[in-house]
Formats: structure tokens, C-alpha cells, sequence
């Protein structure tokens, strides 16, 4: 009993009203939380795509959840978000109020990005409990953990998250011109390096926001005997702080589509602690598109 206590303190399940920014969580104090007397309070979601994976199997208690509910066109723009109050009622339909302690998991490997964007928009919603599990469904599948293909049952919480509450770290496309116009914030590339440098890419022009830096988002994991997990937070401070990627700057992030860049941001602010760190939603499928915008490659 010590040591679920323990382990729920480890958590910050102490607490249960106490705010905090979301958190990765290993499948040890998972599995070990999914057996505490107390388990039955987390919410699990698993983001996975195509949804058959879903129905084929899935952590118990966890239910589904489509990342590409979570955006959509807005004018000409493709990948942008949506009105809070979208968010709010999708939230409270997965049995969530903000104070829910809810568990996020991708498949892994190649997808952690849509679990880095989900527990981003939960954090931006206001949920004060969100964690994110290293190593996702592969990590768990290869330990030999338990699988179902139950659907949970819970009843809808009462409470509700607030849609004036919605807070989303975001830069506009002014933002990024005025960074690269007057300087002060540090524009970072999350795609991979070849797209960086233009020798791929699926939009209209090929290469970079000019004097981004590029920090693939892969570049945070590491290869474990059983699954790709992050790296050390000493490991990942020194690469960043290599890059010139320091938490005194005032630091604007981009992709393809916003998920790549979250799970930098997913690094930055929730793992190192830095203070001002943002996603141009735009993405480099605004700027690529638009002629009249610089591009290097």
C-alpha cells in the first residue's frame, strides 16, 4: 500500500485540484496506477489512427479519440483550430472535466506528434492532470501489459471545461513576419531535416521560414531495448542549448501542420521549463503557399 502511495505522490495525485503542466508518465507507474484502488478516477485516450487499431485492441479504460477531430479548414488555411467551445463539448463527450486525470497515448515510434498536440490542446483547455505515456501503445504492447477490446463505461462528468478559459500558446502569421522584420523571437523548424533544406516536401515551395532553425522533432527519443522514448531532460537541455535554443528567447515553432511542432513544445515547456514558447498554426503550409513570403533552402 506504501508504494501505490507513494507512486500516486509521484503523480501529484495528492492533490487532486493542484494545476500542473502535463507530464510523461512510464508504463511501470501507469500499469501500477491502473492497479491502485484509485484507478478507476484516470481517463485514458488513445489517439492511434486508423481507428480499426482501436477496435482491435487497446489499454483497458481508454477511450478513442480522432486527432483530425481536433482541427479543420478555416477560410483558405488548412490544419487550424477550432472555436473553444468545440473542444469543451469533445472533451466532456470522453468523460473529462478539467480536474480528470487523463493518460494520452499514441501508437509510438513514428506518431508520438498526435499525443504531444492532444495533451497540448487539453493543457490550453485548462485540464489540470495530463500526462503523457513514453513509449505510447508499441512500448506497452512489447512489455506484455494487458489489452482489451471492452469500451469504458463512465458516466459524463458534471463538471465542464470553460471555453473562455482557452488558452493556446499560438503565433500568427504577423508574428512570424514581425520576428523575421524587428528579430527577438527565435524561429525553430520541427520538420525533418530534409524538408528543412528543401530537398522534400509535399507543399507548393520547398525549404524554410528564413533564419529558422531546424530541431527535427525526433531528434527528442531515444531507442530503448523495447520502443523509442524521450531523452533525458540533461540529454535534451544540452542539444537545445548547442542549438542556441535557450530559455531566455522568446521562441515561435513550426511544421508541416502544428503536431510536429507540439511535441518540441511538449520538450520545451513541459519538460525543460521554458517560459515563452508558441506554435504559428499557419505552419509552413501557410507560408510555403503564399508567394510574396521569403522561403531559404
Amino acid at each position: 500500500m506504501r508504494r501505490v502511495s507513494l507512486l500516486l505522490l509521484g503523480l501529484g495525485m495528492s492533490t487532486p485540484c493542484r494545476a500542473q503542466v502535463p507530464r510523461l508518465l512510464t508504463t511501470d507507474s501507469l500499469a501500477g496506477w491502473l492497479r491502485a484502488p484509485s484507478g478507476s478516477e484516470v481517463v485514458l485516450l488513445d489517439v492511434r489512427e486508423p481507428w480499426v487499431s482501436y477496435l482491435q485492441d487497446h489499454l483497458p479504460g481508454a477511450a478513442w479519440l480522432n486527432v483530425e477531430t481536433l482541427r479543420a479548414t478555416e477560410g483558405e488555411l488548412p490544419f487550424q483550430l477550432l472555436p473553444p467551445s468545440h473542444y469543451a463539448e469533445l472533451f466532456r463527450r470522453l468523460g473529462l472535466a478539467p480536474e480528470t486525470p487523463v493518460v494520452v497515448y499514441s501508437a509510438g515510434d513514428q506518431l508520438d506528434i498526435d499525443a504531444t498536440f492532444v495533451a497540448w490542446l487539453l493543457a490550453s483547455a485548462g485540464a489540470t492532470r495530463v500526462y503523457l505515456l513514453d513509449g505510447g501503445y508499441a512500448k506497452w504492447v512489447l512489455e506484455g501489459r494487458p489489452l482489451t477490446q471492452h469500451y469504458p463505461r463512465r458516466p459524463l462528468p458534471i463538471a465542464r471545461f470553460d471555453a473562455g478559459q482557452f488558452h493556446p500558446t499560438v503565433a500568427s502569421l504577423a508574428d512570424v513576419q514581425a520576428a523575421l522584420r524587428d528579430g527577438g523571437p527565435l524561429l525553430v523548424d520541427a520538420r525533418p531535416a530534409d524538408q528543412y533544406s528543401g530537398a522534400a516536401g509535399a507543399q507548393l515551395r520547398r525549404g524554410h521560414i528564413p533564419g529558422a532553425r531546424n530541431h527535427p522533432w525526433k531528434d527528442d527519443l531515444v531507442r530503448t531495448d523495447s520502443a523509442l522514448v524521450w531523452k533525458s531532460v540533461t540529454a535534451l537541455r544540452a542539444v537545445y542549448m548547442a542549438q542556441g535554443i535557450t530559455p531566455d528567447r522568446d521562441i515561435i515553432l513550426y511544421c508541416n501542420s502544428s503536431t510536429e511542432a507540439s511535441h518540441v513544445l511538449f520538450t520545451l515547456s513541459y519538460l525543460l521549463g521554458y517560459p515563452r514558447v508558441r506554435i504559428f498554426t499557419g505552419a509552413w503550409s501557410e507560408w510555403s503557399e503564399r508567394e510574396d513570403l521569403p522561403i531559404e533552402r
